[in-house]
């Protein structure tokens, strides 16, 4: 076994026995903390209250003109908020993950929170349609009931999930307070550049860490649905590999030809090559018995215009030629008839 540091980019010989994180009392609580933040913040600016108030004033504030020197750096920086290249980054890592451990736990898992991203953030973002600051209409108002779609803010709450669920696939506590603190750091850097940028409203981004927060805090409810659906992928491998297996050698054995060997008496040597029949003999017939059919005939053209071709010539039989005999021909052998002499 490797020991080097290359060792850990082997794959694992079996797959290792990793806890799932359950809904432990204390997540629970986390879980129903984070959800009546939730609904304050949504309630506060549905009424208009102070927070509204403080949106305009940071909004009027324009950071992005105070400190213009960082405006570059921000705008590359606020990418790791974009579901499409983040979670290109992050599925790369955990297939790895998956191939490794042979589970799929991994992908599944951050497909299932993409998807609860995907549906309750947008529900929202529709359902109340507020307006973005560089669209907003009226001085202290929530801008909601607008067609726009920015609360929460998606950027915010993608980062949370996106990165966050490097943490909870963690395997060891001190990697998962590691990444706990780093996906920390990012998301909350995301968030405040959209309100540094002026594409979101500051209770945009409160809404969006706390609404990336529900989801990472309730993934262990869509656990079983996650174990079941890993065991389903791979019984419909396991059977259509098998089913492969059975159907390649029936097709490889149907459409094999079978060889038709017609040999001749004592002629035990299959390497000694076909052998010649004699024209006129019953080997036609045998041939057409052993094949089943019969061969296509072939006449090629004749190489001197006077000679008949082969295929049109008197076929020699045991019973001798078709053709009458030359009068005036005799035998081989036979004594030539007597001719008269002339002037006798």
């Amino acid at each position: 076994m490797r020991t080097d540091i290359f060792a850990r980019l082997d794959r694992e010989p079996e797959p290792p026995k990793i806890e799932t994180p359950r809904m432990s009392p204390h997540r629970i609580a986390l879980f129903g903390g984070t959800l009546a933040f939730y609904l304050a913040i949504v309630v506060a600016v549905l009424m208009s209250s102070w927070l509204v108030a403080l949106d305009w004033k940071v909004m009027l504030f324009r950071p992005y003109q105070q400190w213009p020197g960082i405006h570059a750096f921000l705008d590359y920086y606020v990418v790791l908020g974009q579901r499409g290249p983040t979670a290109v980054m992050v599925a790369c890592w955990l297939g790895w993950r998956s191939w490794r451990q042979h589970t799929l736990r991994p992908l599944l898992t951050l497909g299932a929170s993409l998807l609860l991203l995907n549906v309750t953030v947008g529900a929202v973002k529709i359902g109340l349609g507020r307006l973005g600051p560089h669209y907003a209409t009226q001085i202290g108002s929530a801008e909601l009931f607008a067609g726009g779609d920015i609360f929460p803010s998606g950027h915010t709450a993608n980062a949370v999930v996106t990165w966050g669920i490097l943490a909870y696939l963690a395997a060891t506590p001190r990697a998962r307070r590691y990444l706990s603190a780093m996906s920390a750091l990012v998301s909350l850097g995301v968030g405040l550049t959209t309100v540094y940028l002026g594409t979101h409203w500051l209770s945009d981004v409160v809404l969006g860490w706390a609404a990336g927060l529900l989801i990472l805090l309730g993934l262990p409810w869509v656990e079983p649905l996650i174990t079941r659906a890993e065991n389903w992928i791979f019984a419909a491998r396991e059977w259509l590999s098998a089913r492969g297996r059975t159907v390649a050698p029936k097709s490889a054995t149907a459409g094999t030809p079978q060889p038709v060997t017609a040999g001749l008496p004592g002629m035990g040597d299959a390497a000694r090559g076909p052998a010649r029949e004699p024209a006129g003999t019953g080997g036609h017939q045998a041939a057409v018995a052993a094949t089943g059919s019969r061969p296509r005939a072939y006449s090629a053209p004749s190489a001197h215009p006077g000679h008949a071709a082969r295929s049109e010539r008197t076929p020699v039989t045991p019973g001798g030629s078709r053709r009458p005999p030359h009068a005036e021909r005799t035998p081989r052998g036979g004594a030539a008839p007597a001719r008269p002499v002339a002037g006798g």
